[in-house]
């Protein structure tokens, strides 16, 4: 069942937040730490007093219901996303999937690049873009029960390609939408026509037989994976062990939840430190808002934990089989080298990106979305010569 929806905070939540807002109670610090021990005091000060006196959500809502929006109910739950058809004489269904701490309007910055005709090695092709809220984010339903891992989000979204009648389509994702992606693909090859990531899932272990042991290089990977974790994993272990722990704070302070997801924003994206080269205030506090009057932050968090439990390590001999395209940007670590990725995945294109992090939809979408046209054009000119 489908239904079109358009998000409408109730204003009272809204009055709720700004009472909390202008309550907050601020931790100390030690002079001149800056960032060196989590979020800048200052600067998260700085930003609380933005969303308090200038921030208009009201603006920003009415921008993202501009998108054609729908609730689609599937196994007794509700399932949000955007569908927005392509312009073309031609378009590939696109499943779009985002990651944390992000959410769908992150992705937003895609749609006028991919859903116009116009590319010039397939001038007639465009996409139909679907962008879903994983659930447990955003206005998806927040699951009631264990068990919604990359794998039980995959048959939840092949049931929605299902309901919209594609049959087969294309997948892109990063972060926690590349894990949903590669669990589609691994599990319904017949229905992936490609998947394009720019990220490569977390928990992704491929297996090594006799004759594949690791290359000086994939040791030097791991090597600096664990050192990032050791020095940028804390907010994973948590995550992935005691989300409801974390969770209970970060639903009750909205100080506390935007220093919480700001200090990825600057940790992880290419701005050399200074968030606002890459993000607007307001862009930032999008984010966090969808967190927050959703009240979504806590069951964004089980995700972490329900993927300990079942991660993407796959048995020997096992492999993704459809195409995959990668764009690898510089600041989205740690990524593993080309022949890591390819012990597990089918990889037909390779793209080493001139800048960006981990936030590609949102900081480089033109350099995303170029790279999408380009594996799929040369997909299906291989498929239609």
């Amino acid at each position: 069942m489908l239904r079109e929806f358009s998000i409408a905070v109730p204003d009272a939540v809204l009055a709720d937040l700004g009472e909390r807002l202008e309550r907050t109670r601020w931790a100390d610090s030690v002079a001149g730490c800056g960032w060196s021990m989590g979020a800048d005091v200052d600067y998260l000060r700085a930003l609380i007093e933005y969303w308090h006196d200038e921030f208009d959500w009201r603006e920003h809502e009415a921008r993202l219901n501009r998108l054609p929006q729908f609730i689609a109910t599937i196994d007794g739950s509700a399932v949000h996303f955007v569908h927005v058809r392509g312009s073309g004489k031609r378009s590939v269904p696109l499943l779009l999937t985002h990651g944390w701490p992000g959410s769908f309007a992150e992705l937003v910055k895609l749609v006028p690049f991919l859903t116009a005709a116009g590319d010039r090695r397939n001038p007639e092709l465009a996409f139909d873009l679907i962008i879903p809220s994983i659930p447990g984010f955003g206005f998806s339903a927040r699951p009631a029960r264990a068990g919604y891992d990359s794998f039980r989000v995959a048959d939840t979204f092949v049931r929605l390609m299902d309901e919209l009648g594609y049959r087969r389509f294309g997948l892109q994702g990063g972060d926690v939408g590349a894990g949903i992606g590669t669990a589609i693909a691994l599990k319904y090859p017949d229905r992936v026509l490609g998947l394009h990531l720019n990220c490569i899932p977390g928990s992704y272990r491929p297996s090594f037989g006799s004759a594949g042991e690791l290359t000086d290089e994939e040791r030097a990977f791991l090597a600096d994976a664990a050192r990032w974790y050791d020095e940028e994993g804390g907010y994973a272990h948590e995550q992935r062990t005691r989300p409801q722990t974390l969770g209970a704070a970060l639903n009750d302070s909205p100080a506390g939840l935007a220093a919480w997801l700001v200090e990825k924003y600057r940790g992880w994206s290419d701005c050399a430190g200074d968030l606002e080269r890459r993000f607007t205030r307001d862009e930032v506090l999008v984010q966090v808002m969808i967190y927050w009057v959703t009240a979504t932050i806590a069951s964004s968090m089980r995700y972490y934990f329900e993927n300990r439990l079942r991660p993407l390590c796959l048995a020997r001999g096992e492999r993704i089989s459809v195409p995959c395209g990668i764009a690898r940007f510089p600041r989205e670590a740690p990524f593993p080298p080309r022949t890591y990725v390819e012990r597990g995945y089918e990889v037909a294109r390779w793209t080493e990106m001139p800048r960006g992090g981990h936030f590609a939809a949102h900081e480089e979408p033109e350099l995303l979305a170029a790279d999408i046209r380009t594996f799929f054009c040369e997909l299906l000119r291989r498929c239609d010569p």
